[in-house]
């Protein structure tokens, strides 16, 4: 197997960190999950640290998983590794606020004659 590209090395005070989150009840998911994989695979562990595959193994996730873990802690620093990254927003938004407000004012408008209610037809 090659040599790991991304090593994660961590200060006793960061394992204390982890250790206190996985430990906490109110904690998400995702969270404990990365905290648990980056106790694992801690080199300064006394064993060295587990391999990937055994790590994916324990907490029932993706080799690829770990990887990406260790590569965000490398790349992005520890208190990067454990946060999300809020989702770029891939379109722009097709209305401005003038159009919006102007479609809102005419949605709560009374619908033309002969019709109960505004259609998706009738306001496009």
């Amino acid at each position: 197997m090659p040599a790991k590209k991304y090593i994660v090395r961590l200060s006793k005070e960061e394992c204390e960190t982890l250790t206190k989150l996985v430990r906490t009840g109110k904690v998400a998911a995702y969270k404990r999950q990365r905290a648990q994989i980056l106790l694992k695979a801690n080199v300064n562990r006394f064993d060295g640290g587990l391999h990937d595959k055994e790590i994916a193994k324990s907490l029932d996730a993706g080799r690829r998983t770990i990887e990406r873990v260790r590569q965000r802690l490398v790349e992005k620093g520890f208190h990067k590794v454990l946060e999300r990254e809020p989702r770029k927003r891939s379109r722009a938004p097709r209305l401005d606020g003038e159009q919006e407000a102007h479609l809102v004012a005419l949605s709560c408008s009374e619908p033309p004659n002969g019709r109960n209610r505004w259609t998706l037809k009738l306001l496009a």
